[in-house]
């Protein structure tokens, strides 16, 4: 015996049709296929930053240019957990 049948989906879908309506399915259904759209595009963006990463190598740009590294400023987290950890009078 089948676990679903033609009839069992169309049982389905008109119980769901009679619970949600036809404008909160389409609503739910363009925001569905939006929230898709959004993931596939950031997962090719991180696709495309990991290659980027790669082809600069194990450094990325601040190996290239040593001299702009040294006078970067540190980063602010890392200047916050300095000051918190610095005894307080």
């Amino acid at each position: 015996m089948d676990l679903f049948s033609p009839k069992h989906l169309l049982m389905i879908v008109i119980i769901v049709l009679l619970v949600f309506g036809t404008k909160k399915l389409r609503s739910l259904g363009s925001d569905l296929g939006s929230a898709v759209r959004g993931f596939k595009k950031a997962m090719s963006e991180g696709e495309t930053e990991e290659q980027a990463r790669q082809i600069q190598g194990p450094g990325g740009k601040d190996a290239e240019f040593p001299e702009v590294a040294a006078k970067a400023p540190a980063p602010a987290a890392a200047t916050a957990e300095s000051k918190s950890a610095a005894p307080h009078a």
